[in-house]
């Protein structure tokens, strides 16, 4: 019976010390906490809340929610970044692109340029005259002859005499125009 009567006066002891420890402000603030839970409980049950924690769940297990905050989190440095400088620069460069592009919508050249560009045998001539010039780069001769000897061997090479000729047809079709 003893240890009985020691548990029992345990139990005395315990309650008397939570009888102590609950002052009237300990009292008030845990009233005050237990209405807020309630009057949070109760929002909580007209929102409709109870169907969206589905979907919240659903967010987290494929990590989407994660995914949106980081978004968000991105979103809010770019408007931090933003200041007023930065913002007249991008008006700037913006106005600067429109007057270019007011130009070019307005020049006939540029629209002719680009009826040229846009037919096939334009761009078989184009790609060829590019080849051309990457061959005539890559097999450039440093070791050239100076002189009239050097001249006339030149000359004599079949592949100048073309184009020679292919330059003043060229440049015969400017004179036409």
């Amino acid at each position: 019976m003893s240890e009985l009567q020691s548990m029992q006066t345990e139990a005395e002891r315990i309650f008397e010390s939570a009888a102590d420890a609950l002052s009237d402000d300990i009292v008030g603030r845990l009233g005050s906490t237990m209405g807020d839970g309630l009057m949070l409980l109760d929002q909580v049950s007209r929102s409709n809340l109870d169907k969206a924690i589905p979907l919240i769940n659903h967010l987290v297990e494929t990590g989407d929610l994660e995914r949106a905050v980081n978004l968000i989190r991105v979103l809010g440095s770019a408007g931090d970044a933003l200041s007023d400088d930065i913002i007249a620069r991008m008006g700037e460069m913006a106005n600067s692109l429109l007057i270019i592009a007011d130009r070019i919508s307005r020049n006939e050249n540029i629209h002719k340029l680009l009826d040229l560009l846009e037919r096939d045998y334009m761009i078989d001539m184009l790609t060829s005259m590019c080849e051309a010039a990457a061959n005539a780069k890559a097999s450039h001769d440093v070791d050239a002859k100076g002189g009239i000897m050097g001249l006339l061997h030149t000359m004599k090479d079949p592949e100048v005499q073309q184009a020679l000729k292919f330059m003043a047809k060229f440049s015969n079709g400017f004179k036409n125009t």
